[in-house]
């Protein structure tokens, strides 16, 4: 093995030490950048109520104690009477109805999720709004508290 001769070998030391140093000031820096980021961050739980209410607002019209609700003819539809007729499905077809209504997802979608074919996708979606249907026809009045 032939051996460097000695300038040779002070240009790597002195490369060497070069690198070392350009390492050891990105790391410096890096360090010095996540000091001023965490100076001007805040975590949720610093907070005072005043700037904790900044962060978000309430839609008045939703937001009061009071059933919202809608007419649809001459019968009131709430949000407790809707709930309640997701509820009488069964899972499979809930699940279905919620994931296209509510999701926006195609039955093509639908279908590559649940792993079935399109069609009992679209029948039990058409199946469920029937049922729907049914239940808030049959039962509008009885949930007009």
């Amino acid at each position: 093995m032939i051996e460097p001769d000695r300038t040779e070998w002070q240009i790597r030391c002195a490369f060497n030490a070069f690198c070392k140093r350009v390492l050891k000031n990105e790391a410096i820096n890096i360090y010095n950048e996540r000091q001023q980021l965490l100076t001007k961050e805040l975590t949720f739980s610093d907070l005072n109520p005043q700037e904790e209410n900044q962060l978000f607002t309430l839609d008045k019209q939703y937001g009061g104690g009071e059933e919202q609700g809608f007419q649809v003819a001459g019968k009131k539809i709430t949000t407790k009477l809707l709930a309640e007729a997701l509820r009488t499905l069964p899972v499979e077809k809930r699940e279905t109805v919620l994931l296209y209504y509510f999701l926006d997802k195609s039955d093509v979608e639908i279908a590559e999720l649940l792993e079935i074919p399109r069609s009992t996708v679209q029948y039990r979606r058409t199946s469920s709004f029937k049922r729907l249907k049914r239940f808030l026809e049959e039962h509008a009045d009885d949930w007009d508290d």
